[in-house]
């Protein structure tokens, strides 16, 4: 939000422009994310599929510690649209202030207790090899254990995002990208008089990213001059009603489980493949990476979304909510599809961008052509946990996606056995992500119709 802007009212205006503006800032933040990790796995491939394989399960814990964030971000976010649609700014700024509070708490704990059982965490992967434990264990110590940088800048993404400005973080990440990109070769290969850093590098260059994307939101708060902003003449640091740390936590938990199952969940699956050697893993973890181009987008426009309906429904416009709903729907369909087609068409290309070894660029290869199939039905999950959200269901979300994605476990425990082998891990995934796609549509036609229609 630049000085002069004020909150933007997501509550009025025509539908597909309003969502437009707030959703493409959004998505182009989750490109340039998705460059971010693009950027350190291209590197880090050129170190060799065990490096890549180290840096994948350290990063698990990453990606785990974001189910605890997830209670203070959509939390704080849910109800700051709501307020923010009923024009209730103060209450806004104290929704913000006790988010914030919640993110900095638990990112100093998550921060702690990774490093102080950094061991029993990384041997329930059981990696055999030296160097990929290493790996590992260099890349959770420095990346975990100053998470709190990347809580803020989720938190603060999640807040500015609720008052309808999207412009703000995405100019932060591109700063943050920038700086990834220029240190990346700089600390991972060494370049000049930089010494060769290899996976700490990448660790280096990520974490120096998010405290300036952290840098850049914070100076964007001191420089506003809008009354509306709800980050600005708040003290983050006073001390709210407990109500408001009551209603975070409400809406918070169930999105925050639902997070953390998920990751576990991951975990367990990884696990099982990394019965499969280093190769398994390190395509586990970039094809993930390739798939976040789906990922990210349907995950930002669902964040846009998420505020629409937070704060339509704060201003008491089912129809308008409905409306949204279903533009989302088609631009998300259409994308899913495309990305679906790139995958299983040109499954090799993209793979030798990331992998050198023959074996390694089978593998694959088998997981882009057979991951493709879901990408259309996980764009619309993503985009319904953020509508659903934005009425304040979360726990309905969590529910379908905690007992639909447990479903993948013992899927693939049954499908590897079945002659597929690696492949069935991946088509538990493909399999669980089409029924969860299904299931998150009709969720969001029945429940508006149920809490709208008399």
């Amino acid at each position: 939000m630049n000085t002069k802007t004020k909150t933007a009212d997501l509550s009025s205006g025509p539908i597909l422009k309003t969502l437009a503006e707030l959703a493409l800032p959004i998505m182009a933040s989750s490109f340039l994310g998705t460059a971010y990790s693009i950027t350190d796995m291209a590197r880090i491939g050129t170190l060799g599929s065990k490096a890549v394989a180290g840096v994948g399960v350290g990063g698990m814990f990453v990606w785990l510690s974001q189910g605890l964030v997830t209670l203070a971000r959509m939390g704080g976010q849910v109800n700051t649209a709501q307020c923010c649609g009923r024009r209730k700014y103060e209450e806004a700024r104290c929704y913000a202030a006790a988010s914030v509070q919640l993110t900095l708490l638990f990112g100093i704990l998550f921060g702690a207790v990774c490093l102080l059982f950094i061991h029993p965490l990384l041997s329930f992967f059981n990696l055999k090899d030296a160097g990929t434990y290493e790996t590992a264990r260099i890349y959770m110590a420095i990346t975990c254990g100053l998470i709190i940088f990347s809580y803020l800048n989720y938190t603060l993404t999640g807040l500015y995002t609720a008052q309808g400005d999207s412009r703000t973080p995405f100019k932060a990440n591109l700063v943050g990208l920038a700086a990834n990109m220029l240190l990346d070769p700089l600390l991972i290969l060494g370049v000049g008089p930089f010494p060769k850093l290899a996976a700490t590098g990448a660790a280096i260059a990520t974490v120096t990213a998010q405290v300036l994307v952290l840098a850049v939101l914070l100076t964007e708060v001191l420089r506003s001059r809008s009354n509306t902003n709800i980050l600005k003449n708040r003290r983050i640091f006073s001390p709210v009603s407990a109500k408001y740390y009551r209603s975070i936590a409400q809406i918070g938990i169930p999105s925050a489980l639902q997070g953390t199952v998920y990751c576990m969940i991951s975990m367990v699956l990884t696990r099982m493949v990394s019965g499969f050697g280093p190769g398994a893993i390190a395509t586990q973890r970039v094809g993930g990476q390739i798939e976040s181009i789906s990922w990210n987008t349907a995950d930002g426009f669902g964040a846009a979304l998420n505020a629409f309906v937070g704060q339509n429904y704060g201003a008491g416009k089912p129809e308008r909510i409905r409306r949204g709903y279903r533009l989302s729907f088609i631009v998300l369909s259409l994308w899913g599809v495309l990305i679906a087609a790139v995958f299983i068409l040109f499954p090799l290309p993209i793979a030798r961008l990331f992998f050198h070894e023959p074996d390694v660029l089978r593998t694959a290869v088998g997981y882009l052509m057979i991951i493709g199939f879901s990408e259309p039905f996980m764009c619309v999950e993503l985009m319904t946990t953020g509508a659903l959200s934005g009425l304040g269901k979360t726990s309905l979300c969590s529910a379908i996606s905690v007992i639909l994605t447990g479903a993948r476990i013992p899927l693939a425990l049954l499908l590897t056995r079945t002659g597929l082998g690696l492949s069935g891990i991946w088509w538990a995934l493909t399999i669980s992500s089409i029924i969860k796609g299904i299931v998150f549509y009709f969720a969001f036609q029945t429940t508006h119709r149920r809490m709208f229609q008399k």
